[in-house]
């Protein structure tokens, strides 16, 4: 099993979220995140001032699929939350040991 932990910039979530969905990721977790990358935050104006934004707004997804899913997941998160500008995001690949679904007491591949 493999952990995917991607950022995406927020209004990229729904379609994201579709894009899984139709190649058959059951399920994810989301999370409202503020990060910064190589951009390191920007300045705005805001009512005549202007003012260092050093942390943008980002979604974090936390997807746990088969290894054999892993890239096509991968693939296509990168190709759907891409914009071409800066602060897309990234997506990390972890190894997942053990799973378990609390509700049943399934293990592993059973509880995704």
């Amino acid at each position: 099993m493999k952990l995917i932990i991607a950022t995406i910039k927020p209004f990229k979530l729904e379609e994201v979220r579709e894009a899984l969905t139709a190649i058959g990721v059951r399920g994810m977790m989301v999370t409202e995140i503020k990060g910064f990358g190589s951009q390191s935050g920007h300045t705005e104006i805001y009512r005549g001032a202007e003012y260092a934004v050093n942390f943008v707004p980002k979604i974090k997804l936390e997807i746990v699929v088969a290894e054999t899913m892993a890239d096509q997941v991968v693939e296509t998160i990168a190709k759907t939350a891409q914009t071409g500008k800066i602060g897309d995001g990234k997506i990390f690949v972890l190894g997942v040991e053990h799973a378990v679904r609390v509700r049943t007491g399934e293990t592993n591949a059973d509880a995704l």
